[in-house]
């Protein structure tokens, strides 16, 4: 009988050994998905914070170009009318050399 109580003294050992090795397992594993979980959501708020940035910046661009086109729009009027008034600059002077030219 002692035999068997040795027995199974080394088998509850070893049946020991094995829960807490899988104990040990189980709780790694567990361990190695919980980072797995955090790293990937700060990896889509990192993502999403990006994507945000790219909004801003692209509708920053966008007014940007809107007011680029308004400034050349005003530019090529205001570069229109000065060049009306050259001319009409320009007809006085011939005007004005043409009178003096007969006072001559």
């Amino acid at each position: 009988m002692s035999e068997q109580g040795v027995t199974l003294a080394a088998g509850a050992e070893e049946l020991g050994a094995l829960a807490g090795t899988v104990g040990a397992a189980g709780f790694f594993a567990l361990l190695i998905v919980i980072v797995w979980q955090v790293a990937a959501t700060w990896r889509a708020r990192m993502l999403a914070a990006r994507e945000e940035q790219y909004k801003e910046l692209a509708a920053k661009y966008a007014q940007l170009l809107e007011d680029t086109v308004e400034l050349q729009r005003r530019m090529a009027e205001d570069q229109r009318q000065a060049l009306d008034e050259l001319a009409q600059t320009r007809l006085a002077v011939s005007s004005m050399e043409k009178m003096m030219r007969e006072i001559e």
